[in-house]
């Protein structure tokens, strides 16, 4: 165990992701052991988990039945090909997913990560209107303080500015609706906002200058988790559902974070009840064990490639590790865990008692903004002038220090904890970022 609790020698060969590398290998953070809603540090403190990891250990931290199918999964079969070949835990998942998911979504595509699951839903979308006989659709819809993952495609519809400006032009042919953030109508709003719903419109002005004969896919977050918990507006996802079925435009929505009970739904598209026709997911479906993605088609796009000789492969796209046996047995095991426990729906019982927690920080120093969905909620913060992010992430590090885990985004503080969160643990997180937000200047 002393080996365990001591911090490596070097540091320098790992490139870390989405992380200040000089600040953390001065004065590194390291997780070495979990347990249901707690980490444990490798100086042998106890941290209180209000992300779930990175928005996807919904279930807590090694739960008994998902680590035990892994280690039987990975003794009996570790691998098996995917291409012109199959093993049957790939088969079963698929079949429990539908049967989680918004009625018509019939047909699952394996991926690795929410990433890849983006990229799929983007060329499925693009392949889709070529098999309608629709080339001309190519043209692709995202939104402003989007996020859709890191890979070119994922970045070209995302609309963080931090994550596209060093990489050139991206994807040719893409356009973005402009964000909900309406925080001078809407700040400490609980739920869903009562303005904004009319920028939904923004989409047809997009229409009427491209045509909708040029226009594929609009993806949207139904909840715009990683830019800082934006909670769609009254009516907003609905007409643009409307505007997408006027025209023939497929509507995608990005679930890697809502996906899996987030909202007290197992996903999104249930909880606001609008049916996209591409749902992209990842994150929670393993419980954030081992990588895996999935995304949801419905019989319409699935159908459009089921056509000419049966020997021919229909879709040209997949990866090595689609359905792999080991993720599918996490998956499938961490579905168990879901049912077993009612997580996917927990959410709604403990949304009011969250709601309130969260709120009640209103009267914090800096708070300009709380904002609040299911178990996940946002606390922005005024940005110290001149110095945008030190703010939030001077918290970010006090809350460390004081054993609570949170995650911070520009100068917002946002949090989703493991759906199996209890009221005293609620209590205890926001008294600790009480105590956090009280003490910085």
């Amino acid at each position: 165990m002393s080996n365990r609790l001591t911090a490596p020698n070097d540091m320098r060969a790992f490139w870390m992701p989405f992380t200040a590398n000089r600040q953390f290998k001065k004065e590194p953070r390291l997780f070495v052991s979990a347990k249901d809603m707690h980490y444990k540090t490798h100086d042998g403190r106890t941290v209180l988990d209000g992300t779930a990891g990175l928005w996807c250990v919904n279930a807590g931290h090694c739960r008994p039945k998902i680590t035990e199918a892994i280690a039987e999964q990975a003794g009996e079969l570790d691998y098996a090909p995917a291409f012109q070949l199959a093993h049957p835990k790939a088969f079963e998942l698929a079949n429990r997913l539908v049967d989680i998911a918004p009625e018509g979504l019939d047909h699952v595509l394996y991926t690795n990560s929410g990433s890849e699951s983006v990229e799929t839903a983007l060329k499925v979308a693009l392949a889709y209107h070529r098999a309608k006989g629709n080339g001309s659709r190519t043209r692709l819809i995202g939104r402003e303080r989007g996020y859709h993952g890191v890979n070119f495609g994922g970045i070209s519809v995302g609309g963080i500015v931090s994550n596209r400006k060093m990489f050139g032009t991206l994807l040719s042919g893409v356009d973005h609706m402009p964000h909900t953030h309406l925080p001078e109508k809407n700040a400490f709003s609980r739920g869903e906002p009562e303005h904004g719903g009319d920028l939904a419109s923004e989409l047809n002005r997009i229409i009427t200058l491209h045509d909708a004969s040029t226009i594929a896919a609009v993806i949207v977050e139904p909840v715009a988790g990683s830019t800082g918990v934006l909670i769609p507006p009254k009516g907003y996802l609905q007409k643009l559902r409307e505007i997408c079925t006027q025209h023939g435009i497929l509507l995608i929505f990005d679930e890697v974070i809502t996906g899996y009970g987030r909202l007290g739904a197992p996903f999104a598209a249930q909880y606001f009840d609008v049916k996209p026709d591409i749902i992209t997911t990842a994150k929670g479906l393993t419980n954030g064990v081992i990588p895996m993605g999935a995304v949801f088609v419905t019989s319409e796009i699935h159908d459009a490639f089921m056509t000419g000789p049966e020997h021919l492969i229909e879709f040209f796209h997949g990866y090595t590790y689609s359905g792999n046996p080991i993720a599918s047995a996490a998956a499938l095991a961490t579905l168990d865990t879901y049912k077993e426990e009612g997580l996917l729906t927990r959410a709604s019982e403990l949304a009011s008692y969250w709601e309130d927690a969260i709120h009640s920080l209103k009267d914090c120093p800096h708070v300009i903004d709380i904002r609040n969905v299911g178990l996940i909620g946002a606390i922005e913060l005024a940005p110290i002038a001149g110095e945008p992010t030190k703010r939030a992430f001077t918290a970010f590090l006090k809350a460390y220090e004081k054993g609570l885990l949170i995650r911070t985004t520009g100068d917002i503080i946002a949090l989703s904890p493991p759906l199996i969160i209890e009221k005293p643990q609620i209590d205890e997180l926001f008294g600790k970022l009480r105590e956090v937000l009280v003490s910085i200047a």
